[in-house]
């Protein structure tokens, strides 16, 4: 098969209009899908840099390229960035993604066959947690923990569960859990077990970078996150390591640090992608200012904004929040959440179906529905205009009928709020 000239001027053309079209979709939506953030300018420049069209293997002193000079100064910036940051004494910043951090770790710390305790899917656990349908199901066996009628994690349990199945690694943190975790009572757990204890904070690692939510890296054997989730920065993972990544895990006899750049390089992965890894060094560097904080403690309240309008209406799993998610069980009103997440996307509003505790409906279909305030917070949104769009959701799950008047009044109020990176 061959393409002639013009079919590529064609599809490069036709390439344009769609990110043209997509920018403004996006920018007259209003998207509260907890797992996006907006990519900051100055970090989306930093990605397309020259340094994209780096490709060399290895770490900074150590590469298996020549004129990998300036990949080492910006892998070095990345790496004491993301320590000053999350307060660690380790930073490997070549992951592709946070799910590849969690398989870099499983793969790294494990073998064949090890038995993992995670949190449940339905009450908020991650694919990448050793869940069956991931491949981490596939070559580890996972147990389960789920979370009390409140909706909060019963350390009881986990205790107890570790107890009877002996794991190798207990993992804790999610993608759908919205209260804070205590970390300190996890560590004790594994401490008390034998065993590894890996925490995922890519939903929460803005709030735990400023502050206002509870930290892992003092108390965990490992932390992985995500950069583009909460950091508002590029597609990417990061994996951290606090006072433990000096000595030798549970079980083995080398120094965690070690064991875990061998496990990225050359076990799992080959070259990374520079180009992430400066936007990761900028994202980093943002981070660490009053703005960011600032922003952080606006996720908060718009969350817990979000929070208070539903549940008037609504059941909120844990009933409430102490990050930006916001979890609702809709089986008393009966909707799924599909359902909803089709209505409140056709009024301009996108949100994603989620399962809750207890939940036996089809992943497809799920009982429950996400919201999460990050972009939110981002463009800037007054308490009163995000006050208006939470009362457009309730209409819409209430009476489909009021969707065209909901979606107008969305479109009217995001007409104020900018969305930086038009062509």
């Amino acid at each position: 098969m061959t393409i002639d000239a013009t079919d590529r001027r064609i599809g490069a053309a036709g390439l344009v209009e769609t990110i043209r079209a997509e920018h403004e979709y996006q920018r007259e939506t209003l998207c509260l899908i907890a797992a996006r953030s907006i990519v900051h300018p100055r970090v989306a420049a930093a990605t397309q840099s020259v340094f994209a069209n780096i490709t060399t293997e290895g770490y900074p002193g150590d590469r298996y390229h020549s004129g990998s000079a300036g990949a080492d100064v910006v892998e070095r910036m990345a790496v004491d960035s993301a320590c000053a940051v999350f307060g660690a004494a380790y930073a490997n910043v070549q992951s592709h993604a946070a799910s590849t951090a969690n398989l870099t770790v499983l793969t790294a710390l494990l073998a064949p066959g090890d038995v993992v305790l995670s949190m449940d899917l339905a009450s908020g656990g991650h694919l990448t947690h050793v869940s069956r349908p991931s491949v981490t199901g596939r070559f580890f066996r996972g147990v389960y923990y789920g979370v009390r009628a409140d909706g909060r994690i019963d350390l009881a349990e986990v205790d107890e569960l570790a107890a009877r199945h002996r794991p190798k690694m207990i993992i804790c943190g999610g993608s759908g859990y919205t209260r804070g975790i205590d970390f300190a009572g996890f560590r004790r757990i594994a401490d008390r077990h034998g065993c590894v204890l890996v925490a995922d904070i890519s939903h929460t690692a803005g709030l735990v970078a400023a502050g206002l939510y509870p930290s892992p890296v003092p108390h965990v054997h490992v932390t992985t996150l995500c950069t583009h989730k909460q950091l508002y920065g590029p597609k990417g993972g990061l994996i951290l390591s606090g006072p433990d990544a000096l000595v030798p895990p549970p079980g083995r006899t080398e120094p965690l640090a070690k064991i875990l750049d061998r496990a990225v390089f050359p076990y799992f992965q080959g070259s990374p992608d520079f180009g992430a890894i400066a936007g990761k060094a900028c994202v980093l560097d943002w981070v660490r200012t009053a703005e960011f904080h600032r922003l952080m403690r606006r996720v908060r309240e718009l969350a817990d904004l979000l929070a208070r309008r539903l549940e008037r209406g609504f059941d909120l799993v844990s009933g409430g929040t102490d990050s930006h998610m916001v979890l609702v069980d809709l089986r008393s009103r009966g909707i799924t959440g599909r359902d909803a997440e089709r209505a409140l996307e056709a009024a301009g509003i996108l949100a994603n179906r989620n399962r809750v505790p207890g939940d036996t409906t089809p992943a497809r279909v799920a009982a429950g529905l996400r919201v999460g305030t990050n972009i939110a917070a981002y463009r800037g949104m007054t308490t009163a205009d995000f006050d208006r769009c939470c009362t457009g959701i309730v209409d819409v799950l209430e009476n489909p009928a009021a969707v065209p008047g909901v979606r107008a009044e969305i479109a009217e109020v995001m007409s104020r709020y900018p969305l930086e990176g038009a062509l």
